[in-house]
């Protein structure tokens, strides 16, 4: 008889709190109360009144903002004890740059192009051995993420950087200005430099000229080169407009930081108000090699069997036996419990066809733009001068890999979101309106089905406050 196949995981229960491997690696997620200070503006909850307390109390519920979830490998357990940014030490960061009226606009620079005679950079961006038509997902839309962009940093202009942009090219002579990133890899054309690397130069259209940007063949590697990180961050410096906040440059190719990285998928220079997000790694048909999960990605990453089973996994002691597994009691989730956001999320998640092991074209597309999307509006964070978050499962907690990455949660935290609506004026419930807006137009992608339903939720708690905001307004006057 042959072997049944594993059966698909119900997602039963849901976990709000960190992970068991969280209490071995360290961390603690900081209190209700230091929560609830880190989003005022003195830092103490002595500061703000009874109402705005319960206000604040209501919007730290584990079944709206989880905590982070700590697993074995993530962020958090290699770093446990990185320091907590909250709303009063972000207002007072010296190295913060503020949005002021002639510096305010968010500009987004599309993938460069290339001119006649680098061809070979289109096989560059082809994971290795998926160079077949049927191999191929589209790219997502350089539109489609400029939208998300503009919901997600609601408030203030988010724009394309006006034509021509960044064009890769072979004619050096044009210009008044030559280099190379860093001062190295010298050399006119795309010259071959030792080991089969070669300095590609970047046209930025701008008074400073081409760029050289340096490139390392990874013949074992995932793709068959990668480009330099460093020097692309140093062209993003170079074509920041003079009215921007800040810039986000979109590349496809795979990129490093340095000789040690196997690879990086995008940084920032926050203090520049400049960075660059590589969508390479995030391409769908590497999610098997790179062992990224799609059934757990968010929301489902906080199921509590999949977290047992994540933990139990990484169990082994000190000389690499596995440790006796602990007793875990499961979870009562009682019927009041599946009407929390998460669970509503999770709904909506579970709604849409499972991801099976070839996928239909549009569902890998918009896997793929939900990746890049949530990557892209965390490096533009930085360049608000947010820090990781260490509060709860947030858009801008760190990640240490790509699985990691899929499983954090594409909304700001109370604490970050804080920062966002006070860098860039916005309401909170427009803003919502806005995310809203763009999820519904994605609405048969996973995440943002699912994200969909937790704004609709989330905007629920909003408006259901105001009423009873004014219901105690009645009264108080009925008092009287």
């Amino acid at each position: 008889m042959a072997p049944k196949k594993p059966s698909r995981c119900a997602h039963q229960n849901l976990t709000f709190t960190p992970s068991t491997n969280a209490e071995g690696t360290g961390y603690k997620q900081p209190t209700l109360s230091q929560r609830i200070a880190a989003t005022t503006p003195l830092g103490s909850i002595g500061s703000i009144s009874k109402e705005e307390k319960e206000r604040l109390e209501d919007d730290a519920q584990q079944g709206t903002f989880p905590a982070p979830l700590v697993l074995p490998e993530d962020e958090l357990s290699w770093d446990p004890t990185y320091p907590p940014q909250s709303f009063r030490s972000w207002t007072r960061l010296k190295e913060r740059n503020k949005v002021t009226p002639s510096r305010r606009t968010v500009y987004f620079a599309e993938a460069p192009r290339w001119e006649p005679g680098l061809e070979f950079l289109e096989t560059w961006m082809e994971p290795n051995g998926n160079s077949g038509a049927g191999a191929r997902v589209e790219h997502p839309k350089t539109g489609d993420v400029l939208d998300y962009l503009k919901a997600f940093y609601y408030g203030l202009p988010v724009k394309m950087l006006p034509a021509p942009g960044l064009v890769f090219t072979l004619d050096v002579d044009e210009g008044p200005k030559k280099r190379a990133g860093r001062g190295r890899g010298r050399g006119r054309t795309a010259a071959p430099l030792a080991g089969d690397r070669r300095t590609l130069w970047l046209n930025t259209n701008t008074r400073s000229g081409a760029i050289g940007i340096r490139t390392r063949p990874t013949p074992k590697g995932d793709f068959s080169h990668q480009l330099n990180l460093n020097d692309l961050l140093d062209a993003a410096i170079e074509i920041l407009p003079d009215d921007a906040y800040a810039l986000l440059m979109l590349v496809r190719h795979d990129i490093y930081d340095d000789e040690e990285d196997d690879f990086a998928c995008g940084t920032a220079y926050g203090g520049s108000r400049v960075a660059v997000v590589s969508s390479a790694r995030y391409n769908p048909i590497l999610d098997r090699k790179q062992r990224v999960g799609r059934e757990h990605a968010w929301p489902s990453s906080h199921c509590e069997e999949y977290l047992r089973g994540c933990c139990e996994d990484g169990e082994d002691d000190d000389e690499g036996r596995r440790k006796k597994k602990r007793k875990v009691v499961k979870n009562k989730v009682e019927k009041e419990d599946k009407q929390m956001p998460m669970y509503k999320a999770l709904e909506a998640h579970l709604s849409l066809p499972p991801f099976d092991k070839v996928s239909s074209p549009s569902t890998l597309y918009g896997l793929w733009l939900a990746r890049v999307c949530r990557t892209a509006s965390h490096e533009l964070g930085h360049c608000f001068g947010i820090d990781h978050c260490v509060y709860y499962a947030c858009s801008m907690q760190g990640t240490a890999s790509i699985i990691e990455d899929a499983r954090q949660p594409p909304y700001l935290c109370p604490v970050d979101l804080a920062k966002v609506l006070k860098a860039t004026g916005a309401d909170i419930e427009e803003r919502y309106e806005a995310l809203l807006g763009f999820c519904e137009k994605h609405k048969g992608t996973h995440l943002f089905a699912a994200y969909r339903i937790w704004i609709k939720e989330r905007l629920g708690e909003l408006k259901k406050r105001k009423v009873l905001k004014g219901e105690r307004r009645v009264e108080v006057i009925e008092i009287d």
